[in-house]
């Protein structure tokens, strides 16, 4: 056991018995599986002298979250030992998480699926702590919405949520990603073709990619309409000086002796480019790939805050916000936050199989 965890298992059962102790002057029957998980948190503190593996850590943070979920309808307010279990439940899902990855570490690559439960668990964590946190303290939903209203909004308004999604990033983003990012290859390859561009055009991309999306969004429109074509127009602005720097430094990511090495075989330019400093290139592009992923988003919702016909996230959200439908406006940024990040999980995945050879997907083995 680290130091961490070992003060991370102290605290949270020291916090155990203090709250199990505060517990006492209320009624037996009242909160009574919540006062049972302090009670095993107290009894937690055997682990200093029989060893406890990890996962009984994570079934006392699920029978904390269980335990504090259903007492948020018993207690009102929730007394000061109630917050003291949210602190235990918190603390027991950060050690079962410092102490799986502590266990999984030397075959998280071999074993992607236990992998993932360390983030799973981070995130149903901090879920309940923020469902906990709005509905116990009785937080205005105009405020900060529970998870629980957001979820049902996403059910209720799933019709919506779909057209929007659809108009933002099925015609928006995708094409201007597309077009971005392939335009921002190409130019990458004259630049390096031509001593001229790179010491004329680079400094001109780092110019470009540092003015403000709002200042392009509403030229964007005026030019392009106010439908997608204008939005897409923004995420190719966006998306199109990442992967050009980026792709200018990849192409120099080879050595000499591996370019003097194709030279003895005779290769020409092209040859060099696509067998060898292409290949090369490919950790970078792919860093820029899963830049723009998250780019091209936000460029287009914040793009439909300047004209859009009446349907797309960015319209959603500007205008939930003016009626303070704020669980509508959650419910479209959950639908982004989650079409981003599975976006940027598919060009990760792609990179895994492109880039195999690179020591950063081999996790640094040799």
């Amino acid at each position: 056991m680290s130091q961490l965890q070992f003060f991370l298992a102290l605290i949270a059962g020291g916090l155990s018995a203090i709250a199990l102790a505060l517990s006492l002057i209320t009624p037996f029957e009242q909160g009574l599986l919540l006062k049972a998980f302090l009670a095993l948190g107290v009894v937690s503190l055997l682990r200093f002298v029989v060893p406890m593996g990890p996962w009984a850590d994570g079934v006392l943070a699920v029978l904390g979250a269980t335990a504090l979920l259903t007492s948020l309808e018993v207690f009102a307010p929730a007394p000061p030992y109630f917050w003291l279990a949210l602190t235990v439940t918190w603390l027991f899902a950060w050690l079962f998480v410092e102490r799986l990855s502590h266990t999984l570490a030397p075959r998280l690559s071999d074993n992607a699926g236990l992998g993932l439960l360390i983030p799973v668990m981070f995130g149903a964590a901090l879920l309940v702590v923020w469902e906990v946190v709005t509905r116990g303290a009785n937080v205005p939903p105009v405020l900060l919405p529970a998870p629980s209203m957001i979820g049902a909004q996403l059910v209720n308004s799933a019709p919506i949520l779909w057209a929007d999604f659809v108009q933002t990033f099925i015609k928006s983003v995708l094409p201007g990603y597309a077009i971005g990012c392939l335009s921002g290859l190409a130019v990458a390859i004259l630049v390096d073709r031509s001593p001229f561009l790179k010491a004329g055009l680079l400094p001109i991309g780092n110019f470009m990619s540092a003015l403000p999306i709002i200042g392009i969004a509403p030229i964007m429109v005026m030019w392009f309409g106010f439908d997608w074509q204008s939005k897409a127009a923004v995420v190719v602005a966006m998306t199109f000086f990442p992967m050009l720097v980026n792709t200018v430094a990849g192409l120099n990511a080879s050595s000499a002796i591996e370019r003097d090495l194709m030279r003895t075989y005779a290769a020409n330019y092209w040859q060099t480019l696509m067998k060898l400093r292409l290949p090369a290139a490919g950790p970078f592009i792919f860093n820029a790939l899963k830049i723009n992923s998250t780019l091209a988003l936000i460029g287009a919702i914040v793009a439909e805050f300047f004209g859009t016909p009446v349907v797309g996230m960015g319209f959603r959200i500007s205008t939930g916000v003016g009626r303070l439908a704020i669980d509508l406006v959650w419910a479209e940024i959950a639908v982004a936050a989650i079409a981003g990040s599975a976006f940027y999980g598919v060009i990760a995945l792609i990179e895994r199989g492109v880039t195999f050879w690179h020591p950063s997907v081999r996790g640094g083995r040799a």
